[in-house]
């Protein structure tokens, strides 16, 4: 890779540690007959999956912040680790290399868990045991898939050449041990991860039953930066060995999610991928509400509910195509945030800034630092408890006006500090690569 520094010198491993400082590049520059443009910073981004069909909770938002990447100039390459390459205007994609292994291996482990009883094999909720299976699967994967991952990142490197930073997109870290050390030695490139899941990924809460403990068996110093959506868990990052750790809060792409004239279908509207770690909640704001307000109607998207849901009322998936349709046509929207989350401050998740951008009234468990985000009282309702629970949804829906204008207030917030146009500049900032695009 080559870098310049600000006045346009070769600055190419400038650090004497093999290491290449951040590309800062000349701006555009007009000689009075024609335009010359200045090369635009090149991202890979390794990526969790690209295809929205796993349900991966965030892989919507990769898709709006690489978005957001390319509308503040960046060239994006998108090359997942589940499933196939998706393209669409915004990036470029390379394959994925292991897909049909790790379809295997994803087709056994549901089906070890329906001879189980169960939809997942599940963990615990706190310090889950790295048990032989994990240790045998990790040792698989470093074996077999690791090396021809290696290879795979090796090609891209060689062929585009100038490749400004690889980011690395919640991919788990253990199936990666020993590539970022080496390619950043041989191609001069640094490697970020970016961790969108923090703390729930953190090994004390062991992540979702649907993936891995990303953490266990990885090297957090391979690393030249480690990314968060969580403020209040970078000092555990640092403290696992992360030689830099930023925080990028999760936000909402405000062309997508948007308020919408439709009819209202339902007085309260839920959407989540399970309860685990947010079971108490779902009893206190959905479970126990319906059961006092029959009158009511409670809507479930998603699935995967262990917990009381009372009367709530189940509709099963909402695909991501019509998800601010589903949002715009309830009276209510909840945010029941994961105790993982809410416990450790400005720990964000997409769905309050998604909920904001259109329009939402909003109501919310309680969320340490959530007043970093929405004003509560004006933009969002926060609960303690079942009774406040069900004092709010009465309010709002016996005064439409309050949960309109609420939900203006809140999107407008969107509008002014959350975009996803946002939080890529301020990515791009932590890159090196925040030159003023022309």
């Amino acid at each position: 890779m080559r870098a310049y520094g600000a006045s346009g010198e070769d600055t190419a491993d400038n650090t004497g540690t093999g290491h290449v400082s951040p590309c800062r590049r000349w701006p555009a520059i007009y000689d009075g007959s024609r335009l010359t443009m200045p090369e635009r910073p090149k991202i890979l981004a390794v990526t969790s999956a690209a295809s929205l069909e796993f349900r991966y909770g965030c892989t919507p938002a990769w898709w709006q912040i690489w978005k957001g990447l390319y509308e503040a100039g960046a060239d994006v390459i998108v090359t997942p680790y589940r499933g196939p390459a998706v393209q669409t205007p915004w990036w470029r994609t390379e394959p994925n290399p292991c897909e049909r292994e790790g379809e295997s291996y994803a087709f056994a482990r549901d089906l070890f868990a329906r001879v189980r009883g169960d939809t997942h094999l599940r963990r615990a909720e706190e310090h889950p045991e790295d048990t032989l299976a994990d240790k045998a699967t990790r040792e698989v994967i470093t074996r077999w898939i690791t090396p021809r991952w290696k290879r795979h990142l090796e090609r891209i490197l060689e062929r585009e050449g100038d490749v400004d930073a690889v980011v690395v997109f919640t991919v788990p870290m253990s199936h990666l041990t020993g590539i970022p050390s080496e390619l950043s030695r041989r191609f001069g490139v640094p490697f970020v991860y970016y961790d969108g899941d923090v703390p729930m990924s953190l090994p004390e809460f062991g992540g979702m039953d649907t993936g891995f403990n990303i953490y266990h068996g990885a090297d957090l110093g391979e690393y030249d930066l480690i990314v968060s959506n969580s403020e209040g868990g970078l000092p555990r990052l640092l403290e696992m060995g992360a030689r830099r750790a930023e925080a990028v809060f999760w936000g909402a792409d405000p062309e997508f999610f948007r308020p919408m004239e439709i009819e209202k279908r339902h007085d309260l509207f839920f959407y989540g991928y399970g309860d685990k770690f947010r079971r108490e909640w779902m009893e206190a704001m959905i479970g126990e509400p319906s059961r006092r307000l029959p009158d009511v109607d409670f809507a479930l998207g998603g699935g995967d509910y262990q917990g009381d849901t009372g009367l709530g009322r189940l509709i099963g998936d909402v695909p991501f195509n019509v998800f601010a349709e589903a949002i715009c046509a309830s009276r209510i929207n909840l945010n029941i945030t994961r105790r993982s989350h809410a416990t450790v401050p400005y720990s964000s998740t997409c769905r309050p800034f998604e909920l904001a951008a259109c329009g939402a009234a909003m109501v919310s468990n309680p969320h340490a630092g959530i007043e970093r985000w929405f004003e509560p009282g004006e933009q969002v309702v926060v609960v303690e408890d079942a009774d406040q629970a069900i004092a709010a949804y009465r309010d709002l829906l016996d005064d439409p006006a309050q949960a309109e204008a609420m939900g203006e207030s809140a999107r407008q917030r969107v509008l002014d500090e959350h975009t996803y146009a946002q939080r890529a500049h301020q990515l791009l900032g932590y890159l090196g690569l925040d030159r003023v695009m022309v």
